[in-house]
């Protein structure tokens, strides 16, 4: 019985592992087994009856009552009007025409779509939901790999915690007692680059297995250069436009990080009511008229025209208002069950079997690093990204920050330099099983063929691409610190 009580988080972990094999909807098995062990936990003796009413409270706090979360049901409803109204079909669709004759072509649009909204969302969750919806139905009925639609839906979808607005970046520059400002030009070279990784292995991948990964085979009526640059320009003046209205809002000074999600979602309505039906009916009079715009083929001047085009509107708007309610209430749900986990985990002193390793060593500065880089990829496993900077910031920080490095990194960059090497180290602990939430959410709105296998398969290289991109930042600091250096010079 002693052993059982002190080795608790490890069965806990198994039995989480077995459940979500058995097809229990995932929220259900994260939070029955924190509830399951914790009750465990007060008839052996290892957690008092008390503990457990911390677990409610650490619920409400940390998600119901988290004023940072309140951008995940207006980034949901931006991401569900860019879709709905074909804003989001635009920019897939131009990318695609771009990548149509490239290995890989439209797993490699995915990507830029990732980044793209990356930039203008921040929110995970609404972006995978949102390339999820979007992109996996083409990506399967074009008879892509399902590993490698799933692992490249989930991986850009998951860099809008990296690329600039990141709360993670906000949270964590808030612990350090540093400028978040700075920590977003720190993180946007290593975000970029991590994309182009990403787009790097998917072109080298769609060579060596044409068949999973095939190219459009369907004759393009539209592909001269006039046509693709128009294209172009309709697919993705709107997305700089809202990667503007968001970013612009920081950057200006005129919203904070949260309130920019507001400024996204009003941004999202003006682009998809007013901007995109201009955009094509403009082009309805021009010989670069887009195939299947309502205006193309509307009689009348340019009123009727923009009205034809603009038609429906108020409807699609009520349905990804429903839409986003729905779907935030998933992405809530798997929240306050993942809470009650990692919690429960937490109390019963999982933190402390890993974290004891590591502090009970007698380590050189570089030798320390990454050791507790490690250990973040590590508790990736079993907690979000919130919980690890919360276990790992506190305890390691004022003691990374007072090592000497050589001469590697100064000593006025090493707070930034070590925030940007967490940041790329906690993508991993959205993609990694079981916890990583990024795959969860891609589940719940994937079509019943893709099983939750299928999607582990695919998200390996991605995982360990993202553990390149670290190694690459650690051993060149200045992948993270040029743009600042530039800017402040």
């Amino acid at each position: 019985m002693t052993v059982f009580i002190e080795y608790m988080p490890l069965f806990m972990f198994a039995t989480m592992a077995v459940l979500l094999f058995s097809g229990f909807p995932v929220a259900f098995v994260l939070g029955g087994v924190g509830i399951a062990f914790g009750l465990l936990g007060i008839a052996t003796g290892a957690l008092i009856p008390i503990q457990l009413y911390t677990i409610t409270q650490r619920m409400w706090t940390g998600a119901a009552e988290n004023l940072t979360l309140t951008t995940v049901p207006l980034f949901v409803f931006m991401g569900l009007i860019l879709e709905k109204t074909g804003v989001a079909k635009d920019m897939l669709e131009s990318l695609n025409r771009l990548m149509r004759r490239v290995p890989g072509g439209l797993a490699l649009s995915v990507t830029l779509l990732g980044i793209i909204l990356a930039a203008a969302t921040g929110i995970v969750g609404a972006s995978v939901v949102m390339l999820t919806l979007l992109a996996l139905p083409v990506m399967l009925q074009k008879n892509y790999s399902i590993p490698l639609a799933t692992g490249t839906i989930v991986s850009s979808g998951t860099l809008g915690i990296l690329i600039p607005p990141s709360i993670m970046l906000v949270i964590i520059g808030d612990l350090l007692s540093r400028s978040v400002g700075t920590m977003f030009m720190a993180a946007f070279g290593p975000g970029i680059m991590l994309g182009a990784m990403y787009m790097g292995y998917i072109l080298i991948f769609a060579l060596i297995s044409p068949k999973a990964a095939p190219r459009f085979s369907e004759p393009d009526e539209h592909s001269g250069w006039a046509h693709l640059a128009v294209s172009l320009i309709v697919g993705l003046v709107p997305a700089f436009l809202l990667i503007f209205f968001v970013l612009g809002s920081i950057t200006l000074g005129w919203a904070t990080p949260t309130e920019s999600a507001g400024i996204g979602a009003a941004g999202a309505l003006l682009l998809a009511i007013f901007v995109r039906p201009a955009m094509y009916t403009v082009l309805s009079f021009t010989r670069f008229a887009i195939p299947g715009a309502a205006a193309n083929t509307a009689g009348g001047g340019l009123f009727r025209r923009f009205a034809a085009e603009n038609r429906g509107w108020w409807a699609l708007t009520v349905t990804a208002t429903r839409s986003s309610a729905l779907t935030t209430g998933m992405i809530f749900m798997i929240i306050l069950s993942a809470t009650a986990f990692s919690l429960t985990f937490r109390l019963l002193g999982g933190d402390h079997l890993v974290t004891d390793i590591v502090t009970g060593m007698n380590l050189s500065p570089w030798h320390l690093l990454i050791a507790v880089l490690i250990l973040v990829f590590i508790l990736g496993f079993f907690f979000d990204w919130i919980e690890i900077t919360l276990i790992v910031l506190p305890v390691f920080a004022p003691i990374i920050l007072k090592l000497d490095f050589g001469g590697h990194v100064a000593q006025d960059d090493l707070a930034y330099w070590f925030a940007i090497l967490l940041a790329v180290n906690l993508q991993t602990s959205f993609l990694t099983p079981p916890m990583g939430p990024s795959l969860f959410y891609l589940k719940t709105v994937a079509p019943p063929e893709v099983r939750l296998i299928d999607i582990y398969k695919g998200i390996i290289p991605f995982v360990i691409i993202q553990l390149l991109a670290m190694i690459l930042v650690m051993v060149f600091p200045e992948i993270a610190m040029w743009i600042p250096h530039v800017m402040e010079g």
